[in-house]
């Protein structure tokens, strides 16, 4: 009863750890696109967000790498979510697009063009 517990707890702060890390790296593009040194930006958001999730990472375990895989289960949930719940950005003026049409009407996204009802133009 106690392991299940310590094991709950674990994906639990995986998922913490994994919604610092992901939110970071959105905030990051975010406002390091932005700046007027994007390098200083990614590189001390890099550090700084693998030391926290190293550090969380390496304590939670404990030692386990049962423990460690349900912590990395976690952070990989919170990966999908934090995906799942950003708004997807134009690349144009930093606006997040209201729908995939109009990010697939970007030059060079690589999506396909599609119409206002989301269907494929000819």
């Amino acid at each position: 009863m106690n392991e299940i517990f310590y094991n709950i707890l674990a994906l639990i702060a995986g998922g913490l750890i994994g919604v610092l890390f992901f939110g970071g790296l959105w905030i990051t593009v975010r406002e390091g696109t932005r700046s007027k040194n994007p390098a200083l930006w990614f590189v001390g958001s890099f550090i700084l967000r693998l030391a926290i999730a190293m550090s969380g990472f390496y304590y939670i375990a404990h030692g386990s790498w049962q423990r460690s895989m349900i912590c990395l289960v976690g952070f990989i949930l919170a990966r999908l979510v934090i995906i799942r719940n950003t708004p997807i950005l134009t690349g144009t003026h930093g606006k997040p697009a209201e729908n995939r049409g109009e990010q697939a009407n970007v030059p060079g996204s690589g999506y396909p063009k599609l119409d206002k009802e989301g269907n494929h133009e000819a």
